[in-house]
């Protein structure tokens, strides 16, 4: 018989929140506190709420104009996305304390999955008392407060971590195979499970599908006829069957590297010109860090809501690989001025594929080699200084302009304060 697997997923509790409350000395529990940027629009998403809020009927993810209007004394903070990224990194460590690096798959920067199977006879314990003590451990290391799920595979393990360790005073939950039946299919409204989104409860609804059960017990067949891949998995998952491996790293078959962001204001065209520049040179970088080059651009532009939305997303592909700034920015350029209306536009991303190593040097007919490497040179002579000292210490005279973002993206992190 096949060995019981017993996987963990460890979920930090709000965790930008509880971070912001713990460096103030505040408990997450007792303190009505917001993490979102003042300096933006009403419009702007509110990143966590503590506990405390959340308890009150408060959504971890709304806009901060949405935020109820009864709730004295709100403590509003900045994102601080540095200090998160390194309180992530200390609680990964202590997973390491405990469990090998093949056993653990960090699934975002609050939430991981660690496979205790191998380690239980080792520490002589049930996975209960393993969970309790990695959680205790980072509680006493950073003041923070942890839930955990436990179940036989990593979608159970899920589940037990969603329903059931709000329930237990040690916020852990269980859920094995042999549970499946009392503690699985009674479950509902269905969205309450992992991968379920309100769009697909309303479609299963639709079919007679309420409850786990229901969708357990429906023919799986009729399930993959309506709603393709989908369907197996969610027949599969519904069986408490889930064969994903911890172990097994995705390697995606394409690289890519990309850039987005969501402008401040709206941008004419040759306002966004100058940022899909700024935006190239700071992918640039990233591409002469990893040691590779480029054949195909994707350029994509949103218009502004005063225009209906809409946009464009297009690409095309070099006849020979580069990192070289400037021919990748004259491919942007190409696409840029093919496609965009003139309209305001608020979205902008560019992404580079097809990504190789530069084993060789391929010569070009109407351009001078020389004068080639000597860009090379100082593209790498400026990725230097910028590694060294920070990328605000050489920048382009364009990024004296108002419509220039660069400095203000080189002080943040996915689009928030460092």
């Amino acid at each position: 018989m096949e060995k019981e697997k017993y996987i963990a997923v460890i979920d930090m509790k709000a965790f930008y929140a509880s971070i912001e409350c713990v460096e103030r000395g505040l408990d997450p529990f007792t303190t009505p506190l917001v993490v979102t940027d003042l300096a933006r629009k009403e419009a702007t998403i509110v990143l966590s709420v503590s506990p405390y809020l959340k308890n009150l009927g408060v959504p971890s993810r709304c806009r901060r104009r949405d935020l109820p209007k009864d709730i004295k004394e709100i403590i509003y903070a900045t994102p601080r996305m540095e200090l998160y990224v390194k309180k992530s990194a200390e609680i990964v460590s202590l997973f390491l304390d405990y469990i090998g690096l093949d056993d653990i798959h960090i699934y975002s920067i609050d939430e991981s999955f660690l496979d205790f199977t191998s380690y239980l006879t080792l520490y002589n314990c049930t996975a209960y008392q393993l969970a309790k003590k990695i959680l205790e451990h980072i509680k006493e290391k950073t003041g923070l407060t942890a839930t955990c799920g436990i179940g036989s595979n990593m979608f159970l393990a899920k589940v037990a971590d969603d329903i059931y360790a709000k329930k237990d005073p040690h916020f852990i939950g269980t859920l094995f195979k042999n549970e499946i039946k009392e503690k699985l299919w009674p479950i509902k409204p269905l969205n309450k499970i992992w991968g379920i989104s309100s769009g697909y409860l309303e479609r299963l609804n639709r079919i007679g599908i309420y409850t786990v059960e229901d969708l357990a017990n429906y023919p799986k067949e009729k399930l993959i006829n309506i709603f393709g891949v989908l369907g197996e998995e969610l027949h599969n998952h519904s069986n408490g069957i889930d064969e994903t491996n911890i172990r097994e790293r995705y390697i995606p078959l394409n690289k890519a590297i990309s850039n987005g962001q969501v402008l401040m204001k709206d941008y004419t065209k040759k306002g966004a010109l100058l940022v899909l520049k700024e935006m190239n040179d700071d992918l640039c970088f990233r591409l002469r860090s990893l040691g590779k080059r480029t054949s195909v651009i994707h350029l994509a532009v949103g218009y502004s809501l005063t225009s209906n939305e809409g946009g464009f997303s297009h690409e095309i592909t070099l006849s020979i690989p580069t990192a070289n700034n400037e021919e990748i920015y004259d491919a942007i350029k190409y696409l840029f001025e093919k496609y965009a209306e003139n309209k305001p536009i608020r979205r902008l991303c560019i992404s580079f594929s097809h990504l190789s190593s530069p084993n060789f040097d391929q010569l070009k007919l109407f351009k001078d080699y020389n004068l080639e490497k000597e860009e090379e040179r100082m593209y790498l002579y400026i990725d230097e200084i910028q590694s060294k000292y920070g990328k605000n210490k050489l920048l382009k005279l364009d990024s004296k302009s108002n419509d220039s973002t660069i400095k203000e993206r080189h002080n943040q992190i996915g689009g928030h304060r460092k």
